[in-house]
C-alpha cells in the first residue's frame, strides 16, 4: 500500500522504492523531485536556495492531496499520480499514464478511458543502471494546442517548439537550456544537468535524462509569458546590471595577430570618428593553449596597449580556452592536482586541435579558482575586466559523452552544467576583486548561467541567410529561457569572402539587424585567409587569421550603410540600458516575442520572423537575399511610427519598402523617449 503524507509544508508520496516530494519553491511555483534511492539529493543546480517558502495550503480528499501555493495548484492521488492547475482551477498540465487500473487524477469522467491501457506506462520510470543511478523518463499528456517556447539555442527554425525533439547537450552553436514557457499558462524547469533528451510531441512531452540521482523540475503558473519569466528570474537569478560599454560596438575578427594591429584598428576608428566600446582580442594570442598570457614576442608591452585603448574610450576584451596543452607547466601541476576533465577510456586528449589538448574541470572549485589566479596574474592586473569564455561547451573533438568525467560526476549525469560553471569561476573572481558590473561573452550556457553576467553568443555558425534566419529564433528562445544578454556574429563566422558582393548583402543585412540586438559585436573567420608568417613557431604563430573585418573592410559603399548603423545604434543605446534595466530587476528579455508584450493578440503568437526589442520598438529583419520589401504585422492599440517618419495604426498587417540602406524598425507612439530618439 502507498503513502501519501502532508509533510509540514509539502507533500510525500512513496511505494516501494520510488519517493515523490511536491514543495513551494516561490511566489505560485512548486518544486517537484522523485527518487528510488534512500535519500533525496537537495543539490541546488540552477535554482537559488528558496529562503522564505509561501506557506502552501494542503487539504485531503478521499485518495488525493492537493497543494496550493499562490496560482498553481498540485493535486496526488493514492497511486502518485500528479497533475497541476491554475488560479481559475484549469488544468495546465498532467503527467502521462497508461495502466490497466488507472485513472488520470485530471480525468473527468468522460475522459477517463484513455488513462486505462494495457501498456503499462508510468510516467516517472527509473530504469536502473550499473553503479546505483538510473536512466530517467518523465511523460506529460500533450494538448495539440499547445505552444512551447524557450529551452535555448538550436539551429533550426521553429521558434514555437511543439513538435520539435531536442537534445539536452552542449555543443558548438547549441545551448541547453532547459526552461520552456507554454501558451497554457506555465513554465517548467528540467533542473538536471543531464545529457538526455525533450520531446514536445503531439502525442506526449517526454523529458530523458540517461545517468540521474533523481527527478528534479521545477513549475510555475502565470497569466502572463512576463509574469512566468518573472517568477523564473526569482527562482534562477535575473543578470546582473550591464556595464554602459556593452551597449555599443564591440569590433572583433579572427584574429587580431600582434598589439600593433589592435593599435593601429582602434586608432583608424577614432581617426574616422566611428563610435566603437570593446575591441576583442581572439585566441593564440597566447604562446599556447593552458598558459592563459599574452604571448611577449607580439604583445611586448599589453598594460600600455590596454592604457591606451582605455584613453580612447574603448575597453579590451581577451579570449580564454579551457584547453590546457599536455606541454605547458600548468598541464603538468593541474594534472597532479586532479583539476582536469577525465576520460573513461583512451588517453585524456579532449582536444587535439594545434597539441594534445585537455580541458580544465569547471565543475572543481579548486580548478576555477586555479585558472582565474592565473588570469588575474596576467590580464586583470594589465587592467582587462572583461573576457571572452571561449569553446564552453566544451567543444570536444567527438561529443562521445559516455567517456567524460568531471569533479562532479558523469559527463552523462551532470556535463550540461559545464558552460554556467566556467561563468561561475570568472564572475565570483571579478567580484572577490571588487568589480560590480560584469559581463564576459560565453558560447554556451546553462539554466542559471544569466546570474553570472553571460553574454550568450551563437558560435560558429555559417555565414548565410539560412543561418541569419536560425539566429532570430535562438536569440528569441534564449531569452525565454532566462538567457537576456544574446548576441551573433554579425555576417556569420565562417564562409563570408570580403571581396563576395553576395556576402556583402548578407553582412549589411546582418549588420543592420545588429543594430537592434542586446549586444551589437561584428566578427567571423573572413575569407581570403591570411597565412602565418612564422609557421615554425610554437603555438601562435600556427594559426591562420581571417581577411580584416572593420567597417571599412567592404568597399565605400558598404561603407557608408554601416557607419550609419553605427551612429544609430549610439542613439539607441540610452533605450538599451533601459531594457538591460528591466532585465536585471525582473528577467524580461531584451528581444521578446510580440507574444510576450502582446499576449491578448491572437496573431501575436503566429508571428515569428519579427519581435520587439523591449516594450517600445518593433523590429522586422530582412531575412532573404534579394528581398527589398517585406510584411510587418503591427499589434493592436497602438500606432506605430517607421523610422522615416510615416504613421500606421496597428491590428493589421502591412507590406513596407527594405531598400538596402535600412530594415523595417517601428517605434510605439508614445514610447519612452529614449526609444523615439532614434526617429
Amino acid at each position: 500500500m502507498s503513502e501519501l503524507i502532508a509533510e509540514k509544508n509539502r507533500i510525500l508520496w512513496h511505494f516501494d522504492q520510488q519517493t515523490l516530494v511536491i514543495e513551494p519553491w516561490g511566489e505560485n511555483s512548486l518544486r517537484v523531485r522523485a527518487t528510488c534511492r534512500p535519500e533525496l539529493n537537495d543539490s541546488l543546480w540552477a535554482l537559488l536556495p528558496a529562503d522564505v517558502q509561501p506557506k502552501a495550503e494542503i487539504s485531503r480528499s478521499a485518495e488525493t492531496l492537493t497543494l496550493r501555493n499562490g496560482n498553481i495548484t498540485a493535486s496526488v492521488n493514492i497511486k502518485g499520480q500528479l497533475a497541476f492547475y491554475n488560479s481559475r482551477g484549469e488544468l495546465i498540465l498532467e503527467e502521462f499514464w497508461r495502466q490497466r487500473s488507472t485513472v488520470g487524477i485530471g480525468a473527468t469522467e468522460k475522459s477517463q478511458d484513455k488513462y486505462i491501457s494495457a501498456l503499462k506506462m508510468d510516467a516517472r520510470e527509473f530504469k536502473a543502471i550499473p553503479g546505483g543511478k538510473h536512466q530517467l523518463t518523465v511523460r506529460f499528456e500533450s494538448r495539440a494546442d499547445e505552444k512551447i517556447y524557450g529551452m535555448g539555442q538550436y539551429q533550426q527554425n521553429c521558434l514555437d517548439l511543439k513538435g520539435c525533439t531536442l537534445e539536452l547537450a552542449q555543443r558548438n552553436s547549441q545551448a541547453s537550456v532547459p526552461f520552456m514557457l507554454s501558451s497554457l499558462g506555465y513554465g517548467m524547469l528540467w533542473n538536471n544537468p543531464a545529457i538526455g533528451e525533450a520531446t514536445f510531441g503531439k502525442n506526449i512531452t517526454r523529458w530523458e535524462a540517461q545517468v540521474t540521482e533523481q527527478m528534479d523540475y521545477w513549475i510555475t503558473a502565470g497569466d502572463t509569458p512576463a509574469e512566468i519569466m518573472h517568477q523564473y528570474g526569482r527562482a534562477t537569478g535575473t543578470a546582473p546590471q550591464m556595464p554602459e560599454y556593452a551597449t555599443g560596438f564591440w569590433q572583433c575578427k579572427l584574429r587580431y595577430r600582434t598589439q600593433q594591429e589592435v593599435l593601429e584598428v582602434a586608432r583608424e576608428y577614432k581617426r574616422r570618428n566611428l563610435p566603437v566600446s570593446v575591441i576583442v582580442i581572439d585566441f593564440f594570442h597566447w604562446p599556447n593553449q593552458g598558459t592563459w598570457c599574452f604571448d611577449p614576442v607580439d604583445w611586448p608591452d599589453p598594460k600600455a596597449m590596454v592604457a591606451e585603448l582605455k584613453s580612447l574610450g574603448i575597453e579590451t576584451m581577451v579570449s580564454v580556452w579551457p584547453t590546457v596543452d599536455s606541454r605547458t607547466e600548468n598541464y603538468k601541476e593541474m594534472k597532479s592536482k586532479g583539476y582536469l576533465v577525465n576520460t573513461d577510456r583512451g588517453v585524456s586528449v579532449n582536444l587535439d586541435f594545434l597539441g594534445n589538448c585537455t580541458f580544465f574541470d569547471a565543475t572543481h572549485p579548486g580548478a576555477r579558482q586555479f585558472v582565474w589566479e592565473k588570469v588575474k596574474q596576467n590580464y586583470y592586473d594589465l587592467g582587462i575586466r572583461t573576457f571572452w569564455l571561449d569553446e564552453a561547451e566544451p567543444e570536444y573533438r567527438a561529443y562521445d559523452f559516455d567517456n567524460y568525467r568531471y569533479h562532479l560526476g558523469p559527463v552523462l549525469e551532470v556535463g550540461n552544467i559545464y558552460p554556467q560553471k566556467f561563468a561561475q569561476g570568472f564572475y565570483e573572481g571579478l567580484q572577490q576583486e571588487g568589480e560590480h558590473e560584469i559581463v564576459n561573452l560565453v558560447r554556451c550556457a546553462w539554466a542559471g548561467s544569466q546570474r553570472y553576467g553571460v553574454l550568450a553568443w551563437s558560435g560558429d555558425i555559417h555565414s548565410s541567410f539560412h543561418a541569419l534566419r536560425n539566429q532570430i529564433v535562438a536569440g528569441l528562445n534564449m531569452g525565454l529561457a532566462g538567457i537576456p544578454w544574446w548576441t551573433t556574429d554579425i555576417g556569420g563566422f565562417q564562409g563570408g569572402n570580403v571581396n563576395d558582393p553576395i556576402f556583402q548583402e548578407l553582412l549589411i543585412r546582418w549588420f543592420q539587424w545588429g543594430v537592434f540586438c542586446p549586444v551589437m559585436r561584428l566578427h567571423g573567420y573572413r575569407e581570403p585567409q591570411i597565412q602565418p608568417p612564422e609557421p615554425w613557431r610554437d603555438g601562435i604563430a600556427q594559426c591562420n587569421s581571417g581577411a580584416p573585418n572593420e567597417v571599412w573592410s567592404y568597399g565605400e559603399e558598404n561603407y557608408t550603410l554601416m557607419k550609419n548603423g553605427l551612429f544609430l545604434r549610439e542613439k539607441l543605446r540610452p533605450y538599451i540600458s533601459h531594457v538591460m534595466q528591466e532585465a536585471h530587476e525582473k528577467g524580461d528579455p531584451v528581444m521578446r516575442t510580440m507574444f510576450y508584450q502582446y499576449p491578448a493578440q491572437a496573431e501575436s503568437w503566429q508571428v515569428e520572423d519579427q519581435y520587439m526589442l523591449g516594450a517600445d520598438i518593433l523590429v522586422a529583419p530582412v531575412l532573404y537575399a534579394g528581398q527589398r520589401e517585406r510584411e510587418v504585422w503591427l499589434p493592436a492599440g497602438e500606432t506605430w511610427v517607421a523610422l522615416n517618419g510615416e504613421r500606421y495604426e496597428g491590428g493589421r498587417a502591412i507590406r513596407v519598402a527594405a531598400p538596402m540602406s535600412e530594415i523595417p524598425v517601428f517605434v510605439r507612439e508614445g514610447a519612452d523617449p529614449a526609444a523615439r530618439a532614434i526617429l
